[in-house]
C-alpha cells in the first residue's frame, strides 16, 4: 500500500501541488468566516477525490499487464472520486453522479469477467523431441524423474506426480509407507536377492507359479537377474505380487498395478529405461546401460505390445491424465480411482484403500457431518471439491494425505465433470448410471 501511495503523489504532485496552495490562498485570502469554511471544504474534497485518482491510475499503471485480477480496484476508486467531485463542484452534481454510476457497474462487470476462469493466448510450447539412446545415464536420470514426478528434483514434493503415475501408488522414500504398493528404496539390490529367491517367484519355473498370471506371455519365461525383474514387474505386475500388496479378496494373487507400457499410462521402452536408469541412480549405484534395459523389457513385452515412440512429445508430467473425450469408465482407469476406490458400474473398481463411491448417497450425509470443513453446499459441489481438494474432509477410518492432491492439475474440466456428473447419480442400493 505504501508503494501504490508513493506512485500516486509522484503522478500526482502537480495536482496535489495546485490542491496546496488553494489551501493556503483560501486560508489567508478570504476573510469571511463562512465563505472561509466554504473554501477549506471545498479544497478537502478536493484532496481526497485527487488522491483516489491517483491512487485508480497508480493501481491501473501497475496491475494492467499482471495476472491479479484486481483492475477493478481502479474503477472502484474512480467511482468514489466522480461522488466526491459531487460534493466539490454541486452544480454538477448529477453529472458526476451518473459519471461515477456507470464507473461502478463497469467496476462490477470486470469484477465478474476477472472472477471467470482465465485463458491466457500465446504460442504453443516448442516441440522436444528426446533421443533417450545418445543420453548419458545421468541424462537418462533426469527424464526417468521427469516421467516419475514431474520435473527434476521433484521427487520430494508432496503429490508431485508425472506420466508414469508411480507415486499414485509406491513411496519413494525411506520410513514411508506405499499402502497399495511395495516402497521402492533400495529396489536394484532387493530386486537381486529378495524378489528372485523368494520360493513364490518361482525363477525359472514360471509354470510353478501360483499367481493370477504365469508369464508375461507365452514363452516369456522369469527374470534371471535384478534388472529383468524390474521389467518383468512393469510388464506383468501380476506375475509376481508382494506379499500384501495384492487385489483384495486374491490372497495376493493379483496385483492392482497396471501394466505400464498398456493404456493408460503407456510408457515407450525408452522411457522406461529413463525410469529404471533413475531408480538406480539415486540409489548411488551404476544402472545397466540403456540398450541392457530395453533388451530386459523386450523380453516381457511382446513386439505387437510396444508403445510407439512418441518422439513429437517431451518426456515429463505436463501431460493430462485425461482431457474430458474418454468416457467416464477409461477416466477412472487413466487417473487410477480404480486402485483405490470401489466405484459401483465402473469395471475393476474395486480398491478398498479408498471409500466406496456412492457420493449420491455420501455426499449429503458428509455435508452434515459436524467434522466437514468444506464449503460445498450441493452433491457436485462437494464431488468436485473432494477431487481437487481431498483434504476438505477425510472419510473415517482413512487416513488424510492418502489421496494425491494434484487432480485439479491433471484432469482437465471436461474430465472432472464427467466424473462429478457419474458419482453423483451413484446411490446405495440402486443399479448404477450409464456409462458415457
Amino acid at each position: 500500500m505504501g508503494d501504490l501511495v508513493k506512485e500516486a503523489l509522484s503522478i500526482g504532485w502537480p495536482l496535489f501541488a495546485l490542491l496546496a496552495c488553494l489551501f493556503v490562498y483560501s486560508l489567508v485570502s478570504v476573510k469571511d468566516g463562512a465563505a472561509k469554511k466554504r473554501a477549506l471544504f471545498k479544497v478537502f474534497i478536493g484532496t481526497i477525490s485527487a488522491l483516489l485518482l491517483m491512487l485508480a491510475i497508480a493501481h491501473y499503471k501497475g496491475s494492467f499487464y499482471e495476472a491479479n485480477r484486481m483492475l477493478p480496484v481502479s474503477l472502484v476508486l474512480i467511482t468514489a472520486t466522480c461522488f466526491m467531485m459531487g460534493i466539490y463542484f454541486p452544480n454538477h452534481a448529477a453529472l458526476f453522479k451518473i459519471g461515477g454510476f456507470m464507473f461502478f457497474v463497469a467496476a462490477g462487470l470486470s469484477g465478474y469477467g476477472n472472477w471467470l476462469p482465465q485463458v491466457e493466448g500465446g504460442f504453443p510450447p516448442p516441440v522436444v523431441v528426446l533421443d533417450f539412446q545418445s543420453m548419458s545415464s545421468q541424462q537418462l536420470a533426469d527424464e526417468g524423474e521427469k516421467i516419475i514426478f514431474g520435473g527434476i528434483g521433484k521427487n520430494k514434493e508432496q503429490g508431485a506426480v508425472g506420466k508414469g503415475q508411480c507415486p499414485l501408488c509406491h513411496a519413494f522414500h525411506a520410513g514411508m509407507l506405499g499402502e497399495r504398493a511395495p516402497n521402492l528404496v533400495g529396489l536394484p539390490a532387493r530386486a537381486g536377492k529378495e524378489r528372485l529367491e523368494d520360493p513364490k517367484y518361482s525363477k525359472g519355473k514360471a509354470a510353478g507359479r501360483d499367481f493370477a498370471q504365469k508369464e508375461a506371455f507365452p514363452g516369456a519365461g522369469t527374470a534371471e537377474n535384478g534388472q529383468e525383474y524390474i521389467a518383468e514387474s512393469h510388464a506383468c505386475p501380476s506375475c509376481f505380487v508382494v506379499a500384501g500388496y495384492g487385489v483384495k479378496g486374491t490372497n495376493d494373487k493379483e496385483s492392482p498395478m497396471p501394466a505400464i507400457h498398456k493404456p493408460p499410462i503407456s510408457l515407450s521402452l525408452e522411457e522406461l529405461a529413463a525410469v529404471d536408469t533413475w531408480l538406480y541412480l539415486r540409489e548411488g549405484v551404476d544402472a545397466p546401460s540403456f540398450d541392457e534395459i530395453v533388451k530386459s523389457y523386450e523380453k516381457f513385452i511382446p513386439e505387437a505390445d510396444r508403445p510407439k515412440k512418441q518422439e513429437d512429445k517431451p518426456a515429463g508430467g505436463s501431460d493430462l491424465m485425461a482431457d474430458g473425450t474418454e468416457t467416464v469408465d477409461v477416466i477412472f482407469q487413466k487417473a487410477q480411482c480404480v486402485a483405490c476406490h470401489t466405484i459401483p458400474g465402473i469395471p475393476g473398481a474395486k480398491g478398498t484403500i479408498g471409500p466406496a463411491l456412492e457420493e449420491g448417497t455420501n455426499a449429503l450425509l458428509r455435508m452434515k457431518d459436524k467434522d466437514y470443513k468444506g464449503s460445498a453446499k450441493t452433491v457436485p459441489d462437494y464431488i468436485m471439491e473432494s477431487i481437487v481438494t481431498p483434504s476438505a474432509y477425510v472419510v473415517k477410518p482413512f487416513p488424510d494425505n492418502t489421496m494425491p492432491k494434484i487432480f485439479g492439475q491433471k484432469l482437465s474440466a471436461g474430465a472432472i465433470k464427467k466424473i462429478v456428473d457419474y458419482l453423483s447419480q451413484v446411490k446405495t442400493g440402486s443399479p448404477p448410471p450409464k456409462i458415457s
